[in-house]
């Protein structure tokens, strides 16, 4: 039988199996994070993933997201991912979405889950995914990664903290690994956590990561558990006033000025105009030839640190003399 394995443990048994089978779980993000998360939970039997990720498969993907190959490369992430789950555990089912999680979509999506796990990597969408879940009074399991070290906890678990409980305010530059980059094996374990975490809660067994921070730095062998204060105040607030996401688009004004963006497709606010050209920094090169040199461009990411990579590589490769960094990142542009 499939899950013998499983079952012979006194804390799983037949009832247990049957709790997973009977489990939902929304997997937002299907990165670094999401692929072992979801790998790990279609073969330990739950009964219905959701996958959202708005993202194609890229080359630099591959070495940290094990469900894509390189003949991959171009299509959807959640299309393959779903024929690889699903070649691994027919008996699970799976939705797939196709988007972007936004303030409008967020409550909508994560209703039709037992809980979430977050499998992104900007700060906007984790406070949407808490401020939705908190008001759809369900538990997510949040992780992130920077360089050697990850981070895992449990939130809005049974009247728990929240993520705005450890981070009331949001942080000014959104670091990521195509920022400063990351070996594979990081997210693939802390996704692995996160797998184990919705599993001990949906079987309701062993320590929940609720209150706690889990911090593991792989290269020194560090661990630490930090505890998680509840701030009643941040948890009202959204009971109160609804989703506080900084994660919306805004619609520049009509204006000479052009902009290049090298932030990656999945980042938000989305910067909607005819004078933004959206070009992944990854891509710059293999593109470059849809910037213009006639027109004065003002270069922007998430914080002013891809920007100023992209440019230097632009001037000094291909010999641009037209480019500005914004420094301060797309809230400069967003604030005028």
């Amino acid at each position: 039988m499939r899950y013998d394995r499983q079952i012979t443990l006194e804390d799983i048994g037949i009832s247990g199996q049957e709790k997973l089978q009977n489990a939902s779980i929304l997997i937002i993000g299907m990165g670094g994070l999401g692929c072992p998360a979801a790998t790990y939970l279609a073969g330990a039997g739950i009964g219905r993933l959701g996958l959202l990720d708005h993202d194609s498969v890229s080359i630099t993907n591959l070495h940290r997201q094990t469900l894509y190959a390189q003949a991959d490369t171009g299509r959807k992430k959640v299309e393959v991912a779903a024929e690889k789950l699903q070649a691994l555990n027919s008996d699970v089912y799976l939705d797939i979405y196709d988007e972007r999680l936004n303030a409008s979509n967020a409550r909508q999506l994560i209703a039709n889950y037992d809980l979430i796990i977050d499998g992104t990597d900007n700060f906007e969408t984790k406070y949407l995914i808490n401020d939705a879940c908190l008001l759809e009074d369900k538990p997510w399991i949040y992780a992130s990664v920077y360089k050697h070290e990850g981070q895992c906890s449990v939130f809005n678990y049974q009247g728990g903290p929240s993520y705005r409980c450890l981070f009331p305010k949001i942080a000014r530059e959104n670091i990521s690994c195509e920022i400063t980059g990351t070996l594979g094996m990081l997210p693939g374990i802390f996704g692995m956590y996160q797998a184990m975490e919705a599993v001990k809660i949906i079987l309701g067994t062993g320590t929940i990561l609720s209150g706690k921070l889990k911090i593991q730095n792989l290269m020194l062998q560090q661990d630490q558990l930090i505890e998680i204060k509840k701030r009643p105040e941040q948890i009202t607030m959204i009971l109160e006033k609804g989703i506080q996401s900084m994660a919306t688009n805004c619609v520049l004004k009509d204006t000479d000025q052009f902009y290049l963006d090298v932030r990656e497709s999945h980042e938000e606010p989305l910067i909607e105009s005819k004078n933004v050209l959206r070009i992944p920094l990854q891509q710059l090169e293999k593109r470059v030839e849809e910037i213009p040199k006639n027109k004065e461009i003002q270069v922007f990411c998430q914080s002013g640190i891809r920007s100023l990579r992209a440019k230097e590589l632009l001037e000094n490769k291909f010999h641009f003399g037209n480019l500005k960094n914004v420094s301060g990142g797309v809230q400069t542009i967003i604030n005028g």
